[in-house]
């Protein structure tokens, strides 16, 4: 299973990245391929995205969530899996680094090699961060917050 580990600064406070990031509806926003995203409950979210020209849905649980820390999750339904976690980094100057780590995995045996081998996924990571850097430096707050907390996949 193909590990993906990223990071981008964004010139915005740690708790604004974060804040924009739990809005997990809004990923198709900077998200390549993301069709859409459906928050089912505080910690069940389900995917639709177009991936090699095919339409694939899974549900992720979200395991851990720290305010201004940490997002994490697993995939737990669907076609696709899709763990990993988000955390946040405050950093000189009101800045903030997100870094990303995941684990992904197709369907198909096929699928994962030639992800894998071609870094698509790692190029669309790398996409969907600066996508995320532009949304996020460009808006004056963020579009909501969700600042509960979740651990062991229960929201407190």
């Amino acid at each position: 299973m193909p590990k993906i580990e990223d990071s981008i600064e964004v010139q915005v406070p740690v708790r604004h990245a974060y804040n924009q990031w739990t809005q997990f509806e809004e990923f198709p926003k900077f998200m390549e391929g993301i069709q859409s995203v459906q928050q089912l409950d505080d910690t069940h979210v389900q995917w639709v995205a177009e991936i090699g020209g095919k339409r694939r849905q899974w549900t992720t649980e979200i395991t851990e969530q720290q305010p201004d820390k940490k997002v994490a999750w697993k995939t737990i339904d669907g076609e696709v899996k899709n763990d990993g976690a988000v955390s946040f980094e405050e950093i000189a100057g009101g800045q903030t680094r997100v870094n990303v780590q995941m684990d992904v995995e197709g369907d198909s045996t096929a699928e994962n090699v030639a992800g894998h081998l071609l870094g698509v996924v790692k190029r669309q990571v790398r996409g969907d961060l600066e996508r995320f850097k532009q949304l996020i430096e460009n808006r004056d707050d963020e579009t909501g917050a969700w600042r509960g907390e979740v651990q062991e996949g229960e929201a407190k």
